[in-house]
Order: structure tokens, then sequence, then C-alpha cells
């Protein structure tokens, strides 16, 4: 799939968040990326050819201050290649975007991995 076509579907996906929430998400850029890089890999500690599919880069809303002032925006990252990898078509791409997004959000609001795969349903 072409990158174009990926990120259309990735704003798609940020579309599909419920308004409520995303109304909430501030100073934040969404975007894509083919693979993570060493130093990501290396701080997550994924080994190999592990794979990543989204990274959240920032301080998450509950652990912010008035105090710290002008910051750079949050980040979070879809990494193209990596979803591609474990999908067999383009439906099952467009579900793994909406999937990690939801995913990366939920990170951006505090939540743990663990709260995130309980709320998506997921064990």
């Amino acid at each position: 799939m072409n990158r174009r076509k990926f990120e259309e579907l990735v704003e798609k996906a940020y579309q599909k968040i419920p308004e409520q929430f995303r109304n909430k998400i501030d100073n934040v850029v969404i975007k894509v990326e083919d693979y993570p890089s060493a130093d990501d890999k290396e701080k997550l500690e994924i080994r190999g050819e592990g794979l990543l599919l989204g990274l959240y880069r920032g301080t998450p809303l509950h652990l912010r201050s008035v105090w710290q002032g002008i910051r750079m925006p949050d980040e979070i990252v879809l990494y193209q290649k990596d979803i591609e990898k474990i999908c067999r078509n383009d439906r099952e791409i467009e579900e793994r975007i909406n999937e990690v997004l939801q995913h990366e959000l939920g990170h951006y609001f505090g939540l743990s991995d663990d709260e995130i795969y309980e709320l998506m349903g997921r064990d």
C-alpha cells in the first residue's frame, strides 16, 4: 500500500475516535513512519526482528503540569511496514490501524497496556 493511502486510513481511524475524546487531544502529532528507529526499539527492549506497530512519545495527560510551560507536541507514530507485515489484505490493515491508534491514544490518556487491552476487549 502506498503512503498516501495508509495515511488516509490513519485519518479515517482518527475520525472514528469518539468526539468527547478527540476534543481532549491537544498538541499531538500523528504520523506514519516505515519502521521504528533502533533507538526506539532499544528503549522498549525489542530485540532482533521484533515488530513495533505504534509508539506514543510524550507526557500522558495525567502527568502534565501547568508549570511545564511551552512544550513540543507529543507524537503518535504508526509503523506502516510492520503493520503491513502482519496483515493479509487492506481490510486487515485498516482494522490494525484502528487498533494501534486507539492503543497509542490510550497511552496519551495515561492508560497502561493492561488497561488498554481490557477496554479493547483483548487479553
